[in-house]
């Protein structure tokens, strides 16, 4: 079963050393929540909003061990009227046997308000 698991974070200013920083934790609690390994992996999209530009994230889930073959690609959010600044979205499709319900979907920092139910839930 392939399944698409969710993620978002957010950076405090545009600076490669946090987008590499807090990329890498929300990938990495991504995978502890739903018991992913690198080779259950079959993508990573990321996506940030237009204000961060001094890093690939892509080049933090890359450098993560053993994780040097999973195809990652990084593309920019629309541009929308007061959308959430300097965040970083994450979806992973991998290959699981988790039902759609149970996956656990993460989202830290300010990207909390992005999807509060979702983070209700995995705090019940």
């Amino acid at each position: 079963m392939i399944r698409g698991v969710r993620g978002a974070t957010t950076v405090t200013e545009d600076r490669a050393e946090l987008i590499f920083r807090e990329t890498e934790t929300l990938v990495k609690d991504i995978v502890n929540e739903n018991n992913i390994q690198p080779e259950d992996i079959i993508s990573v999209l990321i996506s940030t909003t237009p204000d961060i530009t001094s890093g690939f994230p892509a080049k933090a889930v890359r450098s993560i061990e053993g994780w040097q073959y999973v195809p990652t690609m990084c593309t920019h959010e629309m541009s929308v009227p007061n959308a959430l600044p300097l965040c970083i979205r994450v979806l992973l499709h991998v290959n699981t046997e988790l039902s759609q319900k149970d996956v656990r979907h993460i989202y830290l920092n300010n990207a909390v308000s992005l999807r509060p139910d979702l983070v209700q839930e995995a705090n019940k």
